[in-house]
């Protein structure tokens, strides 16, 4: 099954955080922030203005993008855990 987003919601994976530093230290589960960073795996076709325009959403799949630390619609597709967000809630993209 492929889930495809309505207007402006896009969907994306976040990846684990992470529990190791860059030296091998082990952090505990405490130390460890909640992942803001996540991929874009779907997005709908856009917002819809009240003159029937469609405004194209901002990113597209495979974006790497920041998100809010609150926020978002948790959906569990085939066992993994998705998010969804609106295009204007995503704060920005990685390069």
């Amino acid at each position: 099954r492929r889930f495809k987003p309505l207007f402006d919601r896009v969907l994306v994976f976040k990846a684990a955080a992470e529990t190791k530093t860059a030296a091998g230290i082990i952090l505990p589960e405490a130390a460890t922030k909640t992942q803001n960073e996540a991929v874009v795996v779907a997005t709908g076709p856009g917002f819809l203005t009240q003159t029937g325009e469609t405004i194209a959403t901002s990113v597209k799949e495979g974006d790497k993008v920041l998100l809010p630390d609150f926020g978002g619609t948790k959906i569990v597709l085939e066992g993994e855990d998705f998010f969804l967000f609106r295009d204007s809630d995503i704060l920005g993209k990685l390069e």
